[in-house]
């Protein structure tokens, strides 16, 4: 299937190559479109698993503490795990965190089919899959520029976006349908055996690594260097500090979305993946656009406004009980964010040296992924006590406020060193 879908790209790459010039690198389209099928399997599962969890508990809190387990490994882990992502080949990397992730997802199925799954075992296999990320996730965006080099990184990692938001689309959707016939089980089944398309495009690639060596015992050192590193550049340090607000508490869709579903629009689970299918399809627009406008470079203005339209869109939410209207407030959500994490992503990248990347792309997972515990006890305890909206309302609220106070913050800065006088000697 994979060297078909090459094939086919080959025919295309002439007329696409204007607009998505990362599609002309054979390295890249074996990893693309690997993620382009396993992703979906991944949102099939993301999808059920939520919902299987307030099946089971009827706990927005629970649901919450869910994420905690997942992410809780990137926050604590991340800054090491870009260490040892900066020393060994990123491809092999990849390789191991993709044959795990399948490990964990085919576990998950067979405790539904055999009827003994409970929220512990959710729980101890989140908290796998969020060890797993620890390493994925530097490993993956770091690797991305060794891919296609410098010139189409925000290329790739548009276009790896657009791979994640369909994933968003179709996963939902079917994993809606496929809980309603056969059950949540085949939904972890099927995320498990897409893992095999990811492995297979990964065995495919041929890159030379971009490895550091240095001695043992040096991780410590390591770390404090690669964080003097990214904040002695001030657009990695502005780009780090409004996507840990934004990441914090304005990307919580895994507890929010399927607790507005049901407990505030009555949904089911057909309806709730319907929702998270509109977040994909917003998502996926972004992404092209992004992509295909990728000459241009990153949009640094991104980084400032996005985030204010997002916050608002929640608040919105917070009143609405339409199910139409919530699927377009949650597309244009999804669209939104996508241009906000594309123009970070790549910035980080692009102004990162080699031998830094992988430390550099360390702390974006730290403060994208390891984020996630925060938002979602915020928004869970929220959704627990007052309902859906008024978590989407105050996740906004605080979101507006904090990124205003950082660009506040940041024109102040920038102002005082711009007409701060010259010492001269009496």
């Amino acid at each position: 299937m994979i060297r078909l879908a090459n094939s086919l790209l080959c025919l295309f790459h002439s007329r696409m190559g204007k607009a998505f010039p990362a599609l002309k690198v054979r390295n890249f389209r074996y990893f693309w479109i690997g993620q382009l099928i396993s992703v979906m399997g991944t949102w099939m599962q993301t999808a059920a698993q939520s919902w299987l969890v307030l099946t089971i508990t009827d706990s927005p809190f629970l649901l919450g503490l869910l994420g905690v387990a997942q992410f809780t490994p990137v926050l604590l882990f991340s800054l090491p795990a870009g260490v040892f992502v900066d020393r060994f080949p990123k491809r092999s990397i990849v390789l191991l965190t993709q044959t795990i992730s399948m490990i964990l997802a085919l576990i998950l199925a067979i405790l539904v089919f055999t009827d003994s799954v409970q929220y512990w075992h959710i729980f101890l296999l989140a908290l796998g899959l969020g060890m797993v990320k620890t390493l994925d996730i530097p490993a993956r965006q770091s690797f991305m520029i060794e891919l296609v080099g410098r010139d189409v990184v925000l290329n790739a990692v548009a276009l790896n976006s657009t791979v994640m938001n369909l994933g968003r689309v179709v996963g939902p959707a079917v994993a809606g349908v496929v809980m309603a016939l056969v059950g949540a089980g085949w939904c972890f089944l099927v995320n498990g055996v897409t893992f095999l398309a990811v492995i297979f495009g990964l065995l495919k690639i041929d890159v030379e690594p971009v490895i550091k060596k240095r001695p043992k015992g040096t991780v410590i050192p390591d770390i404090k260097e690669g964080l003097v590193y990214l904040f002695s550049k001030p657009i990695l340090t502005t780009t780090t500090l409004i996507l840990a607000i934004v990441s914090t508490f304005g990307m919580n869709y895994s507890v929010l979305i399927p607790v507005f579903a049901r407990n505030q629009l009555g949904l089911d689970a057909q309806g709730y993946g319907l929702l998270m299918s509109a977040l994909g399809v917003g998502s996926m627009l972004g992404a092209l656009i992004v992509a295909s406008s990728s000459s241009r470079g990153p949009n640094r203005v991104r980084l400032f406004v996005v985030p204010f339209i997002t916050s608002s869109l929640f608040m919105i939410m917070a009143f609405n009980r339409s199910y139409a209207f919530s699927a377009l407030l949650i597309g244009l959500m999804g669209f939104a964010n996508i241009f906000f994490t594309t123009t970070a992503n790549s910035l980080m990248q692009i102004n990162s040296d080699n031998e830094f990347r992988g430390r550099v792309m360390s702390v974006y997972s730290l403060v994208f992924a390891g984020s996630t515990p925060i938002g979602n006890m915020f928004v869970g305890s929220i959704a627990d006590k007052a309902g859906g909206g008024s978590a989407f309302f105050w996740a906004g609220v605080v979101t507006f406020f904090l990124v205003a106070a950082t660009i506040i913050a940041h024109k102040i800065r920038k102002r005082s060193v711009r007409v701060k006088p010259e010492q001269h000697p009496d």
